[in-house]
């Protein structure tokens, strides 16, 4: 996936504002919104850097849980074809629905 750095876990995305010629991030996946920036990428690294190490700090100091929590309940709205379609491959593959949409789901959110 392009336009994202990681750090310790964390997931940001990553896009140029040509009007002041900078990178600029959002931090993914917590309640807070943090965002950071860079001149070069080398600042936008190391400005990334200090905003997560500065979140987890805060988060320890204050006792709250750093990650947005998720349930693990996904609820998805497809076309009648595509649900047959899923459910004939999940059924040729010998899973269920949902251990199918589970395993294709996970490796397709692996941010490399």
């Amino acid at each position: 996936m392009k336009n994202v750095m990681t750090y310790k876990g964390y997931v940001a995305r990553v896009d140029f504002d040509p009007r002041d010629a900078i990178f600029t991030g959002k931090i993914l996946g917590i309640e807070d919104s943090i965002t950071f920036h860079g001149a070069t990428v080398k600042e936008l690294r190391t400005d990334f850097e200090a905003a997560i190490n500065h979140y987890i700090a805060d988060c320890t100091a204050t006792g709250r849980k750093p990650f947005k929590p998720a349930s693990g309940k996904l609820m998805l709205r497809v076309s009648p074809e595509t649900h047959a379609r899923v459910l004939t491959t999940a059924k040729a593959s010998g899973k269920s629905l949902n251990q199918w949409a589970a395993e294709v789901l996970d490796k397709a959110a692996h941010i490399q």
